[in-house]
């Protein structure tokens, strides 16, 4: 078989149209039911939940756990009652790839470092992949399409088969549909996202 995938040769948030237009077309032509999203300050929920009214698919969107790097959560309250009330999900839970903290260990850096080199949103599709069939969201096996970006906006996109934390070795990527052409390591998009005043 033969399928297209978009690279991005800059990273901004106006590569959300097209990944979202990508989307539109794989979902068709897949039959995919459902599409997990990362949305940090709620800006990306927004938009994904008018451009795929009318569609026969499920949002979940997962923002950022919280107390992470914020005292006060960025995602609106306000956002999450809409788009439950819309018949879509929003999961807030652990973020799994940031849990050296919490366990001690080194390996969840390592992994998300490792997903960093195909793109920061490579990473993000596999964490909030996870976390959501962790949730009961996905059931494993599941195929869907996970979205997620560097920094603002949307630039990665995968066709992804469904597994729990707990069954790391069952979680498939079954198609890229785009991501950045160059992507980002760590110290790069902390200095993207997370500017001193010296630079």
């Amino acid at each position: 078989m033969e399928s297209n995938i978009t690279y991005y040769e800059q990273i901004n948030p106006e590569n959300t149209d097209i990944t979202f237009r990508l989307v539109k077309e794989r979902l068709k032509a897949l039959d995919i039911k459902k599409l997990v999203l990362a949305s940090t300050t709620g800006a990306t929920a927004k938009k994904a939940l008018e451009y795929f009214k009318g569609m026969d698919v499920k949002l979940i969107v997962v923002p950022h756990q919280f107390d992470f790097r914020r005292d006060k959560n960025p995602f609106p309250q306000e956002l999450v009652t809409m788009i439950k009330e819309s018949g879509h999900e929003v999961h807030f839970g652990t973020m799994l790839f940031h849990t050296d903290e919490l366990y001690g260990s080194n390996i969840p850096i390592v992994m998300a470092n490792l997903l960093r080199c195909f793109s920061q949103g490579t990473k993000v599709c596999f964490e909030i992949v996870l976390m959501t069939t962790d949730a009961g969201l996905l059931v494993k096996g599941e195929r869907v399409i996970a979205i997620a970006g560097t920094g603002r906006g949307s630039d990665t996109a995968l066709v992804m088969q469904a597994s729990s934390s707990r069954n790391l070795k069952k979680l498939r990527v079954n198609e890229i549909i785009c991501k950045p052409i160059n992507p980002m390591n760590i110290d790069e998009i902390r200095e993207k996202l997370y500017p001193t005043k010296d630079s």
